[in-house]
């Protein structure tokens, strides 16, 4: 029983020595050599494309309306996704974008305000989020922006624990009222294999447990009361 603990502390150690390889030249990866250097970014290589800002409940707004000051305001959207003002009443801003907000605000305005023009800026949102579940650091909702990836989301959860499979990521992600689910391998995003995937708001980023690892540290735990006989042995 002492020898085939051992065997196992020692292969699984050699294991988790292993390092990454180096990135691999590829048809979607270009591999510069340490004395080249990489090139700076292009402007357009600093910037995502756009992608709709959504307001939805609990958000905070910011809606100006020019030259009627005492109609401008911040609020907050209700849980319905409900916004309430002077005049014109409630207004449903769930699932616009602040603009699309601005607009219905104009046409609502019309028959208090001459010619209204009206802007709309999402303050804070707590709609805009992905959920991170699984074997990361700190589990929880995290806000998505234009450039949120797969790595910044884990960056975000402040990375991967002991336990995390890397190759068994799976994103969640609702597209036409169907669930879809997509797996992904961290290490080989780190080689540059493919690209870092985008993340949109309400994906769920769900990361795999490694029972591998979770062998590897019960066996380490129990490393000691094997030692002890051998060296007794060895006296």
């Amino acid at each position: 029983m002492r020898k085939i603990l051992v065997s196992l502390i020692i292969a699984a150690s050699v294991a988790g020595c292993a390092g990454t390889p180096p990135p691999q030249p590829s048809a979607q990866l270009t591999v510069v050599p340490d004395s080249q250097g990489l090139p700076a970014p292009d402007r357009s290589d600093l910037s995502a494309a756009d992608r709709p800002a959504l307001i939805g409940p609990l958000d905070t707004i910011g809606v100006d309306i020019f030259n009627v000051p005492d109609l401008s305001r911040e609020m907050q959207v209700d849980a319905s996704g409900r916004i309430a003002m002077p005049l014109i009443g409630t207004i449903d801003a769930r699932n616009k974008t602040a603009d699309e907000l601005a607009r219905t605000i104009e046409v609502a305005l019309k028959g208090y305000v001459r010619n209204p023009q009206v802007t709309v800026n999402i303050k804070s949102s707590v709609s805009q989020v992905v959920t991170v579940d699984g074997e990361v650091t700190e589990p929880g909702l995290y806000p998505v922006t234009n450039q949120m990836t797969l790595m910044r989301v884990i960056a975000s959860a402040k990375g991967l624990n002991e336990f995390a499979r890397k190759e068994q990521v799976v994103i969640l992600r609702t597209v036409d009222n169907q669930r879809m689910a997509g797996l992904y391998d961290l290490g080989a995003i780190r080689r540059g294999a493919y690209a870092d995937p985008p993340i949109y708001a309400n994906d769920v980023v769900v990361v795999g447990d490694s029972p591998e690892r979770r062998l590897f540290r019960d066996i380490v735990s129990l490393a000691p009361l094997v030692a002890a006989p051998l060296v007794a042995v060895l006296r």
